[in-house]
């Protein structure tokens, strides 16, 4: 029921969401160097790689690392908004089209995460997909504390349910959490 929930809440964002990512990838484009889609592998389901989309926020010449671990000057201007409003985000709908995520779930996180990933192998959080939003996401707990993040994730996979899922993606298209943080 989740997957179909997934596509069919995905496809009616479609619609509103294509207008937004397409105005962002200009934006992208006309004020900083390189692709406006960023490619990164992330560990999903079962703990297999995928390629996760998301909008370009950083200059192009970033190290790849978690966001936590990233100086906030690699942040460019039009990625600051893209950040703050999640439109970042928008592109991962690929990803759910795929199958490769879900709406709501543990963020995906980084192959070089070995402690993170360790906690949520220890917690059974594989079992399912990956999410563009979560449970931990919106009580604000980012990826810099693994053990604390993998304990909200089990949280999360404990009242899993299809209301729970609307709760936290009302919450978060209302402002709810902060995502990662760069470093200051």
């Amino acid at each position: 029921m989740k997957r179909a929930s997934d596509i069919i809440l995905a496809l009616l964002a479609l619609p509103f969401t294509l207008p937004i990512i397409l105005v962002c990838v200009v934006a992208i484009k006309a004020t900083s160097h390189g692709p406006a889609i960023f490619l990164q592998t992330r560990i999903g389901r079962h703990e297999k790689p995928f390629t996760c989309y998301k909008l370009r926020t950083m200059f192009s010449d970033t190290r790849d690392a978690p966001s936590h671990e990233t100086s906030a000057s690699a942040v460019t201007p039009v990625g600051k908004w893209l950040r703050r409003f999640k439109m970042d985000e928008l592109p991962q709908l690929i990803n759910i089209f795929r199958g490769e995520m879900s709406l709501v779930g543990p963020r995906p996180c980084l192959p070089s995460q070995v402690e993170l990933i360790a906690a949520r192998r220890a917690y059974g959080i594989y079992a399912i997909r990956p999410g563009i939003t979560g449970r931990s996401q919106v009580a604000g707990i980012d990826m810099s504390d693994p053990k604390r993040l993998a304990e909200s994730d089990a949280e999360y996979l404990r009242e899993m349910s299809f209301s729970t899922d609307l709760r936290l993606i009302c919450e978060t298209v209302l402002g709810g959490g902060r995502g990662d943080r760069v470093r200051t």
